[in-house]
């Protein structure tokens, strides 16, 4: 680029100067100042506590917006050229509030869009005008000593795009010099410019973890983050395409009001209020790994939006917490819940994997009529009672029961009958509860000393576990127990065992001798009520169990799943379907068992919450049960490297945004799944989110040409998805081959890997950002010292990460176990021992090497300790022995996260 062509480029040079220091200024002029509404100035009769809590929320998104503008005041410039050929120039920036008297704009706003377009697009204004775009300046501002700079790419219609190094040292640069200069001068000072200016656009060494940062989406992403909140959205692409910087965008846009359409605005601040949960708090994203999760913080944390842990979440912790804690299927210390977790539970067949949604489909039917038969049961046994209540109300509950064609329906006219059925209940259990405490005070009258003689057996057997028992023989009344020790607990236990041995007689069946209640009733003795007391206690209690199935059916429907399941799982298992034969025990249970149970307790609620009469009478005692569910929702749920989780969890996730949102972004690609379970098709995708909406985006801003060519023919290799990759334009892509080691191991290998090292920081002129993937977590601490010690020399540190995690210098070249890879990025990659991988992880491999191979932008290595694997064969020629020969050397690098 000659010198005019340079001299150019300065009124834009100058232009956005002035503008970050002007905005800079203006913003800390605004924070020293300290300017902030006030209660005061509240209309009069509105100050109450919600007012001022506004007041003070305003407040402080005035001060954090201001901070920003502080710190970065403007992220791009564009100029547009209306019909009339005028000129419009506009400041975008990252912060949630721009400064609009000064032409400075939140990206964020309808108007943002603008900043997305390339040069030479239309773009309509909010009033309707067509403006086209002429020219776009990106920036990466700098401030020292109170000067900004910045490194910035110009583009302009009609002129090839520029690299600016330096927007300072330009406009430097094209001041003219006093004095003469002399050839020696002349030269250096021509030199120098062309050091400042480079055509194309410079691609960018990544320096350090963590998620690569883009102030301004491309327009393919911007169309996509501002789709309208109740969208349900899965974006699909390649590794480097921008899906989670995609996502994050968009949730930063969504969760601030002023963004928000009319519509949407009252339906967010009707559900927040509802729920009593802001709608700026009201969303979870689920990411597969704890490392991602903590780089997803890092890039939420840049875009100014808050990612607690309770809201950005791994699946694994979300789902123990709702099942163990809210819907009472996993045990706790209480003694609540049916199951205890078991990680590497050998209970399901490969094909039940394979297969996940047959699986649940066949739960399902098979949970809805065990439900519907078991209170069939329930009213025959009413309605075949000589009592004549009983009889008259167990007709009435069948007849509504044998016109089931809907839960939502059969629940309904069951819920009608409930005061009938509770009258019925009621009376029944006073008569029983009264021959029962007469029983108990009798004993009492005969020794003093009973209750606590009866209290030290108990606490003899608790030792002693529980036997299986069947639900269907387990009233309400039997399942409250307020205390567990002492006297009380005594007379509680003596109550049921008196239940127990009651139903015994009246229905004829023994009670097990070798279980904990056997053993009670054997200690009791003759300590009961007579046999004729028995069979009349047992005969009502036979039909208050009956009747309570009536008492609360929306609860036992929803909350019932979970001892279902375990009556599905016993009863498929011993027909050979879904389930090993054995190995595990009946209480245990697989993770990808709680999500069909989860997903079916969901499913069960969500069915009845959406009916608009369940809803308007969900305080009743019928249906508040149907809070739990309600309680999970979120106004916005979001996924992130979605094709990680099942077809089941992906449901779970759809269940869990709310029906009056129905807001879901989720983002991934089936060619990076690194789970067995994970969704393998557009088609289970749809199934986990019906009304699912497939966006693509196909630019990859990560990987260099040669590297993005490599990619492209594993996937073709190994039969996965193929995609149209494309690499962004006018950037200069080309760096440098692949290297393969083969044949080696050990120190051997190390040798090799430290040289190619050096290499890098040789070429770069710094260390960039290096990965190095082995096959174990049993190996990262020896590769890691193995390496340091021929790297000292160099003064390059080397750290383990141990599962994953990654503190320390940010120059440090860092040791991953290669299950740790997903979601990160770096300027380099090594794997070690690939062809050792290929045994390790057959139906994976062709997944985590592609994985691998997109973590790295520029330079990649594999190193074998054989030969490369034969699902590799048809990629060697990709690859080179070393970066002597055939490589570009980047002798000027700009930096980026």
């Amino acid at each position: 680029m000659n010198s005019a062509e340079q001299k150019a480029l300065t009124p834009i040079a100058q232009d956005v100067l002035d503008k970050l220091d002007e905005v800079a200024k203006a913003a800390r002029a605004w924070l020293n100042d300290s300017r902030s509404l006030s209660a005061d100035s509240l209309v009069p009769g509105s100050k109450n506590e919600a007012a001022v809590r506004n007041v003070a929320k305003v407040n402080q998104e005035n001060r954090a917006a201001y901070q920003r503008l502080s710190k970065e005041p403007v992220v791009s410039r564009v100029v547009a050229e209306d019909e009339a050929g005028k000129l419009h120039t506009y400041f975008f920036c990252r912060a949630d509030q721009g400064m609009a008297e000064r032409g400075v704009i939140s990206y964020l706003t309808r108007f943002g869009r603008l900043a997305s377009l390339p040069v030479g697009d239309e773009f309509l204004n909010p009033e309707g005008e067509s403006w086209i775009v002429v020219s776009k300046t990106g920036l990466r501002s700098d401030e020292t000593a109170e000067i900004w700079d910045a490194f910035s790419v110009i583009q302009r219609e009609d002129q090839p795009t520029v690299t600016v190094e330096s927007l300072r040292a330009l406009l430097q640069a094209s001041i003219p010099s006093d004095g003469v200069k002399d050839l020696l001068d002349e030269i250096l000072a021509e030199e120098a410019k062309k050091a400042i200016v480079e055509e194309g656009i410079r691609r960018s060494v990544i320096t350090r973890m963590g998620l690569r940062d883009q102030p301004i989406l491309d327009k393919f992403q911007d169309e996509i983050f501002r789709l309208p909140l109740s969208h349900q959205v899965v974006l699909l692409g390649p590794p480097g395409t921008g899906k989670t910087t995609t996502l994050i965008r968009r949730l930063g846009q969504k969760l601030d009001v002023q963004f928000l359409d009319e519509d949407e605005k009252r339906v967010v601040l009707e559900v927040g209020s509802a729920q009593r949960l802001p709608h700026e708090r009201s969303w979870l994203m689920f990411t597969p790994t704890e490392l991602l999760k903590q780089y997803l913080k890092e890039a939420f944390n840049r875009e100014g939006v808050p990612a607690p842990d309770q809201n950005i979440r791994t699946w694994d912790d979300h789902r123990r917490e709702l099942c163990r804690q809210t819907f009472g299927i996993l045990r706790t210390a209480t003694g609540g819940g049916t199951f205890v977790q078991k990680a590497r539970l050998p209970s399901l067949l490969d094909l039940t994997l394979k297969n996940p949604i047959d699986w649940f489909n066949d739960f399902e039917t098979w949970q809805g009529t065990a439900y519907l038969q078991e209170l069939l049961s329930a009213a025959d046994s009413l309605e075949g009672s000589p009592h004549r209540t009983a009889n008259e109300l167990g007709r009435l509950l069948a007849s509504g029961l044998n016109e089931h064609q809907s839960w939502a329906s059969t629940l309904g006219g069951l819920a009608s009958e409930l005061p009938r059925v509770q009258s019925f209940v009621s009376q029944l259990k006073e008569d029983t509860d009264q021959t029962l405490k007469a029983s108990l005070v009798a004993q009492l009258q005969s020794n003093l000393s009973f209750l606590t003689e009866f209290a030290m057996f108990l606490d003899g057997l608790q030792q002693l576990d529980a036997e299986e028992v069947d639900d269907a023989d387990i009233d309400d009344e039997d399942e409250v127990q307020t205390s567990k020790v002492g006297a009380q607990a005594a007379a509680n236990m003596y109550m049921q065992a008196l239940r127990t041995v009651s139903r015994s007689a009246a229905t004829k069946r023994s009670v097990s001798k070798g279980g904990r209640m056997g053993k009670i009733l054997e200690w009791l003795g003759d300590r009961t009520l007579p046999t004729a007391e028995l069979v009349e206690v047992g005969d009502k209690l036979v039909l208050q169990t009956a009747a309570r199935r009536f008492v609360s059916p929306v609860r036992r429907y929803v909350d019932g799943v979970g001892k279902r399941y375990r009556s599905f799982r016993r009863e498929r298992q011993s027909a050979g379907t879904w389930y090993q034969a054995d190995g595990f025990d009946h209480r245990d249970v697989h993770p990808l068992e709680l999500d069909l149970i989860l997903l079916a307790t969901l499913k069960a609620g969500n069915e009845l919450i959406n009916r608009p009469a369940v809803l308007r009478a969900i305080d009743s005692p019928s249906w508040s049960p149907l809070k739990a569910v309600m309680d999970c929702y979120r106004h916005q749920i979001l996924v992130d490297e979605a094709t990680d989780f099942s077809p089941l969890q992906l449901a779970c996730m759809n269940a869990l945004a709310h029906p009056r949102t129905r807001s879901i972004f989720a983002c991934g690609d089936f060619n990076q799944r690194l789970t067995t379970w994970g969704v393998r098709s557009a088609e289970a995708l749809t199934w986990s989110f019906p009304s699912l909406e497939m966006r693509e985006i196909t630019v990859a801003y990560r990987q260099s040409r040669q590297l993005n060519d490599l990619a492209r023919d594993i996937i073709h290799a190994v039969g996965g998805t193929i995609q149209n990759v494309s690499l962004p334009a006018e950037v200069d892509s080309d760096v440098a081959a692949p290297v393969l080691l083969e044949n080696s191991s050990g120190q051997g290998t190390i040798e090799w890997l430290a040289a190619r090292i050096v290499d890098i920081e040789r070429f770069v002129q710094q260390l960039p950002s290096i990965a190095v993937f082995v096959n174990s977590e049993a190996e990262v601490e020896s590769t890691a010292k193995a390496l340091e010690s021929l790297l000292a020399e160099h003064n390059i540190p080397v750290m383990a990460c141990h599962e994953g995690q990654a503190v320390g210098q940010e120059s440090s070249v860092r040791v991953f176990d290669i299950q740790h890879i997903k979601g990160l990025e770096f300027e380099a990659v090594f794997f070690l021992g690939v062809d050792r991988l290929a045994e390790l992880q057959p139906e994976l491999f062709d997944k985590y090497i592609y994985v691998g191979t997109t973590r790295a932008a520029a330079y990649l290595g594999l190193a074998c300790e054989g030969t490369l694997p034969a699902q590799l064969a048809q990629v060697r020629h990709h690859f080179v022995a070393d970066w002597k020969h055939g490589m570009r050397a980047e002798t000027r690098c700009s930096s980026s996260s």
